[in-house]
């Protein structure tokens, strides 16, 4: 049987990124995709130009309906408002051990916001502290999530450790940011590991989509956290050197 991955979050109407690109990257994992959707968006290469959060209801219908027992891990994406983000929490805190991989993409990286200001409190205070998360912020989002106006190169391992002390399993900060060579940090039990490697050369939408969805299939076959992580973090850099 196929491993399963449940994601969570907003559309794309290209699929670079959201619940479509998620439908990709899992096709080319093997993986099995099941989906709910939080909110539509209308976006291009200019960033987003509208936002409709799905009725409250109807998020909760589609989150009943996932096959949460069968499941090997949970991606969860841009989620719109505080009432969204306090659903998925409680389905979270239902099935703690479901690692649960959470990208708290705030705002388009071509602009425009994906999430209003509760939501990003929302997020930080009720799914970001849950013990079955592996939170995947890049350096702005982390910053926000700290409350702290910026993350220098050499302080991204104490950022992640910050982030993870407030009661997530593991925590990937994403250094792409960086003037230069991009270094991530991994905070998790056995402490920080860095990444560090050249910059490749080009620009892809969606990395951070593609990184966290890549994750969650490894986390749902089985795979332990920096194997995953390692993975993860190769196959979007395969994927950014094609474009």
């Amino acid at each position: 049987m196929r491993p399963i991955v449940l994601s969570i979050g907003t559309t794309h109407p290209w699929n670079v990124a959201g619940v479509g690109r998620d439908l990709v990257v899992g096709g080319e994992w093997g993986v099995r995709v099941f989906t709910a959707v939080a909110a539509v968006s209308a976006q291009d290469g200019r960033g987003v130009a509208a936002l409709h959060a799905v009725p409250a209801s109807v998020f909760d219908a589609q989150l009943s309906t996932l096959p949460w027992a069968s499941a090997g891990a949970v991606r969860i994406g841009a989620l719109p408002t505080l009432g969204a983000v306090r659903t998925v929490a409680e389905y979270l805190r239902g099935h703690l051990s479901l690692p649960a991989v959470v990208d708290p993409v705030f705002a388009a990286s071509r602009g425009g916001e994906l999430a209003d200001e509760a939501a990003r409190y929302g997020v930080r205070d009720e799914i970001a502290t849950l013990p079955s998360v592996v939170l995947t912020p890049n350096l702005v989002e982390a910053a926000l999530l700290l409350g702290i106006e910026g993350i220098e190169r050499d302080a991204i391992g104490k950022a992640a450790l910050s982030l993870r002390a407030r009661g997530a399993y593991a925590v990937l900060v994403k250094g792409g940011h960086l003037e230069g060579d991009p270094v991530d940090a991994l905070a998790s039990a056995e402490g920080v590991e860095l990444f560090a490697e050249p910059r490749i050369a080009g620009e892809m939408h969606g990395t951070g989509c593609t990184l966290a969805m890549a994750l969650a299939c490894e986390l749902a076959a089985g795979r332990p956290l920096p194997h995953a992580v390692r993975a993860a973090r190769a196959f979007t850099r395969a994927e950014l050197a094609r474009h």
